[in-house]
């Protein structure tokens, strides 16, 4: 319950600014927006929900048939987010698919209705963060009331990530793109102005360098009410080329069953100058595979952090693991050393004895060098017979 309630703040849009991982999931549903973060290495995650939306009156000018079209339509499906961190913490690769039903009444340039029943959206694309600030811990301060108590003006400087993808055109009749595939690119920012209360923003371009190329922006905010609970408001503005810009409102809610899973609600609507009283309502979960494993760090002579080559994705396929940074160490033989023999201790008495055997051990030798010595003096060698 204690994991759950300093890391609440990941429930809805939220990860932490001091790392890509978290210990409970952070899933960017039920909002449009995406956070710069990844969700880190070995992780796998599916965010999926169904949706109802019902377009009150769209207009839009196609460039080759000439003539403007107007429409309302309901459709209702799935979509799947699937995620994954790979080769490095900072990496994330996506893939985004919208699947349902969808009916078309038009009453511009003639009335008549159309259906389709498939993939609406397919896009694949991968996100990097390129920066991450660090805030302070004040709940280490102890020595100052006011510095405990007052304001991170770092909160302000918003951790950044960018988005590359790819729309494909593996769609319906009614969804496809007439210039087939094109790109599509993201900025994403996230600040933590507290620990509650995390505003993100986006700014997307979508199918561009194609006559369907639009433009947008995504404001989220979210805030932690309570454990287990996070409610989110979001502004999203469309400017296109040929159809009239769109600005969107929604208001939703998730709530962390475990660590592992998400479960969520939200509501949307569109109000502009053309009458569109666009509507969208969805519920979702998210959940993932936790295969994370914390890395290591390599430290110098000096206690200095070093580069690890291994965390690079060239270096892992050309550089055969190895780390140039990494201080060399001189190898040294050990010598080998006599074990000492330890004696038992002697008593006075036996000392005594064996003194005096040294002592007439030596007096023995001494008369026997002697005799020698005199033999040696007498000696008379044998006379002939």
């Amino acid at each position: 319950m204690q994991k759950i309630g300093w890391l609440v703040v990941t429930i809805l849009f939220c990860q932490l600014s001091t790392a890509q991982y978290t210990e409970v999931i952070n899933s960017k549903r039920p909002g449009f927006s995406d956070s710069p973060y990844s969700v880190g290495t070995g992780v796998y995650q599916v965010e999926m929900g169904f949706f109802y939306k019902n377009v009150g009156n769209y207009l839009y000018y196609d460039p080759i048939a000439m003539e403007n079209f107007n429409y309302s339509a309901t459709s209702y499906g799935t979509n799947v987010n699937l995620r994954t961190g790979q080769f490095f913490n900072r990496l994330e690769f996506n893939l985004d698919l919208d699947f349902g039903n969808e009916k078309r009444n038009y009453t511009r340039p003639t009335t008549y209705s159309e259906s389709a029943f498939g993939i609406s959206k397919l896009t694949v694309g991968a996100k990097y963060m390129v920066y991450s600030p660090t805030f302070t811990d004040k709940s280490k301060e102890i020595r100052s009331w006011k510095a405990r108590t007052s304001y991170d003006w770092k909160r302000l400087i918003p951790a950044i990530g960018v988005y590359a993808g790819l729309n494909t055109n593996f769609l319906t009749k009614m969804h496809s793109n007439p210039d087939g595939i094109s790109p599509r690119f993201g900025l994403f920012t996230q600040n933590d102005l507290t620990n509650k209360f995390i505003l993100l923003t986006n700014f997307i371009a979508d199918k561009t360098f194609t006559d369907q190329s639009e433009y947008a922006y995504i404001i989220t905010a979210t805030y932690s009410v309570v454990d287990r609970v996070s409610i989110f408001v979001e502004n999203q503005g469309f400017f296109r080329t040929n159809v009239p810009n769109d600005y969107q409102y929604g208001i939703g809610g998730a709530y962390l069953v475990t660590k592992n899973l998400q479960v969520d609600a939200s509501l949307r609507f569109i109000n502009d100058e053309r009458g569109d009283d666009t509507f969208f309502g969805g519920i979702g979960l998210s959940w993932r595979l936790d295969r994370h494993v914390d890395g290591f760090k390599t430290v110098d002579s000096e206690g200095n952090e070093a580069k690890n080559q291994q965390e690079g994705f060239f270096s892992r396929i050309f550089g055969g693991g190895k780390n140039p940074e990494q201080r060399k160490v001189k190898s040294v033989k050990a010598k080998k050393r006599k074990i000492k023999e330890i004696k038992p201790k002697k008593t006075k008495e036996q000392k005594a004895k064996e003194k005096a055997l040294k002592k007439s051990a030596k007096q023995a030798k001494k008369e026997q060098k002697k005799k020698e010595k005199d033999a040696k003096k007498n000696y008379e060698p044998p006379k002939n017979g």
